[in-house]
């Protein structure tokens, strides 16, 4: 069974290393503002989403396109956290 503190590391090294340096630079550093602080709800939906394409995911927080209701709520928390990163 994967310990707390192994689910952490396993999440936030997949967060920087998604296939696509786009969604590394968006899920990298929200990753690691936010895994630590994050329920348990938050954390098993974080890990279902760390599943999804980057081709999926990228167009959902850049809001070309809708996220799965499931997600919607969580991929507006990334953007608005990757754009504030970015100042914009």
């Amino acid at each position: 069974m994967e310990t707390a503190e192994a689910r952490l590391k396993r999440m936030a090294m997949r967060s920087w290393r998604r296939g696509t340096k786009e969604m590394d630079l968006v899920l990298g550093p929200y990753a690691d503002a936010h895994l630590a602080d994050m329920a348990e709800a938050q954390l098993a939906l974080y890990d279902r989403l760390l599943g999804e394409n980057d081709q999926d995911l990228l167009p959902w927080v850049l809001g070309q396109t809708p996220a799965p209701a499931d997600y919607a709520t969580l991929i507006a928390e990334i953007g608005a956290f990757a754009r504030a990163r970015l100042g914009r």
